[in-house]
């Protein structure tokens, strides 16, 4: 079953006014209030939407998150069942500092097409990739880095990883250096990172590294549709964390999942720019009127590509 087309501009919209919420708190030194905004105006505007909507991936668990928690329902309940993965606003701390690359995002999927992923870390890759043996999260990082200069015909310091900016990624960076790959290093937001591999434009060849389960599986929706390449495994540290993975499913803790295991059927992604970074422009009031972008996928139609839109300020 494919998702009707129709739902392409409303979630479009959607994205586009929770971006536009948070926007008024950009560079106030408030994340939190920069969140809430964003979840406040998503969770208004998906309960207006004529579909019969489940989160699976929200802001956290029930006892944490007032709205667009996971298992939360949302909608009319009059059309269709969707499962819906949301991160109102992706990259907290650029929004609050007035940094490029914060972004307003949705995922959805016909119901149980979805993973549903705990609020956890999550080891992933991501490369334009295809073809299975070239890369791989049980590689060694020499041997991906071989591969990948082998298969794109680059020798590997005309190479480029993306890899969040993070103590705990010391090792691979060291590797990296070693191999002489350029770095092109984020400090936040691991969704737009691995979304980088989608196109030439952005020069970067692969995305690796340890970031959010839950960002994991939005990033995963987009590239299935730009037929790129994804795997993750989710990291439990505490025995709480394992016990919820247990509930919510997940027998095999530690297995590697594949970019089909995480996502199957129709989806529709949008990811909204609040401040302007590399995959799209952040949000433009002029008068009444705002202006958005929005990279935007629709798997069925094959649909992907960058949306703008000028609504007037309601």
């Amino acid at each position: 079953m494919a998702i009707d087309k129709k739902f392409i501009n409303q979630f479009v919209n959607i994205s586009s006014k929770a971006a536009l919420s948070s926007f008024y708190l950009v560079g106030k030194k408030n994340k939190i209030a920069a969140d809430k905004a964003a979840v406040d105006s998503m969770r208004s505007e998906l309960n207006k939407l004529n579909i019969d909507g489940r989160i699976v991936i929200g802001e956290g668990e029930l006892d944490k998150a007032p709205m667009l928690y996971i298992g939360e329902n949302l909608g009319t309940k009059n059309g269709p069942k969707f499962d819906i993965a949301v991160d109102p606003l992706e990259g907290t701390n650029f929004a609050a500092n007035n940094l490029p690359g914060a972004l307003s995002v949705i995922a959805v999927s016909e119901k149980n097409n979805l993973f549903a992923a705990p609020e956890t870390y999550m080891e992933k890759i991501s490369t334009s990739v295809k073809e299975k043996n070239v890369i791989d999260l049980d590689y060694s990082i020499k041997k991906n880095i071989f591969n990948l200069s082998e298969y794109l015909n680059k020798k590997p310091e005309n190479l480029t990883a993306c890899i969040l900016d993070r103590p705990r990624h010391k090792k691979i960076l060291n590797e990296l250096k070693k191999l002489k790959v350029k770095l092109k290093l984020i400090t936040d937001g691991d969704v737009s990172g691995a979304l980088l591999v989608t196109e030439e434009k952005y020069n970067v060849d692969i995305f690796l590294g340890i970031g959010g389960g839950p960002e994991g599986v939005l990033a995963a929706a987009a590239l299935d549709t730009f037929d790129c390449n994804f795997q993750g495994r989710f990291l439990f540290k505490t025995d709480k964390e394992k016990k919820r993975a247990t509930e919510m499913g997940i027998k095999d803790l530690s297995k590697k999942y594949e970019l089909d295991e995480i996502i199957s059927g129709d989806t529709i992604f949008c990811a909204t720019g609040i401040t302007s970074g590399d995959l799209v422009s952040g949000i433009n009031i002029d008068g009444e009127e705002f202006t958005s972008e929005t990279l935007v996928t629709h798997k069925s139609s094959a649909l992907r590509k960058v949306i703008k839109l000028k609504q007037k300020i309601i």
